[in-house]
């Protein structure tokens, strides 16, 4: 998933869902949509990370 396919879909989902879980990364604490927005607006190591986990997650519901 590309950064700005992120953008786009964390601009539609509604304020108080931003607050909820997005993924869990190994050896980390849960991400919610609200984390995963700022660390991939600042193009942080961890936003890369959050990326590439979404992208796996998600490609694979895309290809069913």
């Amino acid at each position: 998933m590309t950064r700005e396919e992120f953008l786009k879909i964390y601009a539609n989902i509604p304020i108080n869902l931003r607050q909820e879980i997005l993924l869990k990364l190994d050896g980390k604490e849960p991400i919610t949509w609200n984390v995963a927005y700022l660390e991939i607006e600042q193009d942080t190591k961890l936003g890369k990370e959050i990326l590439k986990k979404i992208d796996l997650i998600w490609g694979k519901t895309k290809r069913k």
